[in-house]
């Protein structure tokens, strides 16, 4: 499965005048590309699907989609196959 996960950002950089972000998903750290954010700070929380940060999201709503994803079951999933995918910072 392939849900918009929600995460906290840790860092902002720029790759290849991309600019990226490591975005922290319950421990599990992504790099995530943030050229459709371009305001986001550190700190803020955002909405990944497939490596982009789509949507800026707040903490409480980010946190209340986390525990609503782990009632269903998918939070667990979700989180081994971003561990899966190898590109932890």
């Amino acid at each position: 499965m392939c849900l918009a996960v929600p995460g906290q950002v840790e860092s902002l950089f720029v790759e290849n005048d991309t600019p990226m972000g490591r975005v922290n998903f319950g421990g599990v750290i992504k790099e995530v590309c943030m050229i459709y954010l371009p305001e986001i700070t550190v700190g803020d929380y955002v909405i990944v699907h497939v490596g982009f940060a789509i949507n800026q999201i707040d903490e409480e709503s980010a946190q209340a989609t986390l525990e609503s994803f782990a009632e269903l079951g998918l939070l667990d999933e979700e989180i081994e196959e971003l561990r899966a995918s190898g590109d932890e910072a």
